[in-house]
């Protein structure tokens, strides 16, 4: 279940940013698929989002809050320093004391990571039922006026549910990480290393004309896509063969929206048809950061994945720098939809 704000905004309204520039928006939504998004406004938090998702989801499952035995949380955008979101949330559900909640403090990879967590958690006979949250609300972090990140990301919380089953199939992961590229994709103030300050909170617009300040993300663009192109097909290659099928096998590769243009890349470097490999939904709810891959599922498959079993490929990359892939396979799933945040009927 993935829950999106009611707040759309499009990239036409930001033309200003782009010096007025009408060819330049239509290049953009050609070739990197940015169109619309879903943005919080300044009092709706991760944990809302996700909050949203969770009471859905256990509705249409009807799982009681009692069975949950794990909380897996993931956000870079939580609540609070402290306590952890997770514990925030494991009150407003009203899960059991002796159900465990931690965070994730992950990006695009995160969701990937989190599964992998809690497939450990059943698989060890410590739990039953784990609950796994992902959601961010990325655009409360950039400035508005930065063309480079403001019209790309968009906000959403989802919710997994996870249980034992004597008739599961194996699943697979392959998590990586990369520390050496952290800062090509980073909030540089705010935390403990710069706290906040007036200068950090001091915007400066750079010779592209980009405006910023170290309080808000930075993203060096060129890096990123080098990254993504090397380490993916790769990645997605080497999940499949460690599973011992073949590509033709999985019937869809669900991938962290990043943007149209490098999941397109990606698709045609590995020769996979387009339509195995969804790009959509960034172009209809902007990149989603832990919420993605989630979000992707929900949008592009949902409807197919309560119908059919699928086997499919999980696949996440980005700030970190991290990356991590799956595969697994999902036999009709109960709920895989998206809401908005608010509301109780699905978002158009």
């Amino acid at each position: 279940m993935t829950a999106v704000p009611g707040n759309k905004r499009s990239i036409d309204d930001e033309i200003d940013n782009y010096g007025g520039d009408r060819a330049q928006i239509e290049r953009i939504k050609k070739t990197i698929g940015l169109r619309e998004r879903y943005v919080v406004d300044e009092h709706t938090t991760s944990a809302d989002l996700c909050e949203t998702a969770a009471r859905a989801l256990l509705s249409d499952t009807a799982a009681a809050p009692e069975s949950i035995d794990g909380l897996i949380v993931v956000t870079q955008t939580p609540d609070y320093f402290q306590p952890a979101t997770a514990c925030v949330l494991h009150g407003r559900l009203e899960l059991k004391e002796d159900c465990a909640a931690f965070d994730v403090n992950l990006g695009c990879s995160g969701y990937v990571y989190a599964l992998w967590l809690a497939a450990m958690m059943i698989e060890s006979g410590g739990c039953e039922r784990v609950l796994v949250l992902a959601g961010d609300t990325i655009s409360r972090c950039v400035n508005p006026r930065d063309r480079t990140v403001a019209p790309l990301f968009g906000d959403a919380g989802s919710a997994t549910l996870l249980e034992a089953s004597s008739e599961a199939v194996p699943s697979f992961y392959d998590l990586k990480s990369d520390g050496k590229g952290f800062e090509h994709i980073i909030v540089p103030a705010g935390g403990f290393r710069r706290p906040k300050s007036e200068a950090t909170a001091r915007e400066t617009t750079n010779e592209g004309g980009l405006v910023r300040s170290p309080e808000n993300l930075h993203m060096d663009g060129a890096e990123v896509f080098n990254f993504s192109l090397k380490v993916e097909p790769k990645a997605l290659r080497a999940i499949v063969e460690f599973s011992e099928i073949a590509m033709e096998d999985v019937d869809a590769f669900v991938l962290h929206q990043a943007n149209r243009y490098i999941i397109g890349n990606i698709a045609r470097r590995l020769k996979i048809d387009p339509a195995r490999m969804p790009a959509g939904t960034v172009e209809r709810y902007g990149n989603q950061s832990c919420a993605s891959i989630p979000g992707t599922l929900c949008d592009a498959l949902g409807e197919r994945a309560t119908r059919e079993r699928l086997r499919l490929v999980f696949s996440g990359f980005g700030v970190g720098l991290s990356w991590a892939s799956c595969l697994l396979v999902t036999d009709k799933l109960a709920a895989c939809r998206v809401i908005t945040h608010g509301r109780t009927e699905n978002c158009e």
